[in-house]
This record gives C-alpha cells, structure tokens and sequence, in this order.
C-alpha cells in the first residue's frame, strides 16, 4: 500500500510539472490562416473629406430575459464621423470665371461615414454574461453605433464642413490669381 501511495505521489509531481512546464513555456494552441485576396470592385472617389469629430460614448448595454439573470456589458466606444464634399458631384456649369472672379457652386456637405474604432473601443465590464457574451457585446455596438448616428445628424457637422470648405477652396482661388470669389452650396 505504501507502495502504490509513493507511485501516486511521483505520477501527481510529474503531472503538476508538467502542467507548469507547458502552461509557463508555451505548448497552447496556435492559430492559423489561408487567405484567397481578390479585388472586387475599384471605384474613383472624388469626396473631400474636411472634418472630423471623435465621438466616444459610455453605454451600458443588458439583455432581460425570463429565465435566465439579466446579462449586462459596459462599453466604453470610440467613433469618428466625417464630414466631406463629393466633388464628383461638381460640373463645369456650377463654375463661372469672369476675368479675376470666380463663382463657384459646391455640393451640398454630406455625412460621409461614420465609423466605430474597435481599436480605441474597451469593453469595460460585463456581468451575469457567460456564454452570451459575444452576442451581448456585438448587441451594444450595433446599439452605440445607432446612437451615435443620431448624434451625429443633430450635431453641427455639415456646417462644419461648409466652413472649412471655404477655408480650404479661397486660399487655393486666390493663388490661382482670383481676387473675387464667391462660393456657395447646393
């Protein structure tokens, strides 16, 4: 018996170093991927980007459900909107030239993009998740992403951009020899 206690007792050691030894200089799993890269589509752009606002937002995030306890997260987001001018838009009837003026009608601003930066984004916390997680978090990103279109719709973005439209296109005219110039928007 004392035997088979001490061949125990050497089999745990061996284990538990081992254990030790893999967990402590790697031995975990490795990951691996092949990509297949293709060009879909390339398109021509023509849109001047002329702001951008970082918006971050603090949203607790939970799932009520009757049987289970409520699951939450707390994400802590970070988005940017940008405000830009589509000047593919701009034709030669929307530029007139007269000696040294020059009107120019410009299009209207327009909302770009808005964008979640995954990378500056945390998830601060979550409770009572366990397995839900991943579907709780992508829940509240959908949900901040929603929030923060909103906001930026209602915020002062597209004049904004009018404003440093004109700051960006009357230096550019003016040396190009133009004393007059007079832009306007769609």
């Amino acid at each position: 018996m004392k035997k088979f206690l001490k061949i125990l007792l050497f089999i745990s050691i061996l284990v538990i170093v081992g254990w030790f030894l893999v967990v402590r200089y790697g031995g975990g799993p490795t990951s691996e991927s092949k990509h297949q890269l293709l060009i879909e589509r390339i398109e021509a752009m023509g849109k001047l980007e002329l702001v951008k606002y970082r918006f971050s937002d603090v949203l607790e995030h939970k799932n009520v459900t009757a049987y289970l306890p409520d699951a939450s997260v707390l994400l802590i987001v970070k988005a940017d909107a940008v405000g830009c001018i589509d000047l593919t838009k701009l034709a030669s009837h929307d530029i007139e030239v007269i000696r040294d003026s020059v009107s120019i009608r410009l299009p209207a601003p327009e909302i770009c993009y808005v964008k979640i930066d995954h990378e500056a984004s945390k998830v601060y916390d979550t409770k009572m998740a366990f397995f839900r997680e991943a579907t709780l978090v992508d829940e509240a990103f959908k949900s901040a992403e929603r929030e923060i279109y909103k906001e930026v719709r209602n915020s002062d973005i597209l004049r904004q951009t009018k404003n440093n439209a004109i700051h960006v296109f009357r230096p550019l005219l003016e040396g190009l020899g133009f004393s007059k110039i007079n832009l306007s928007f769609e």
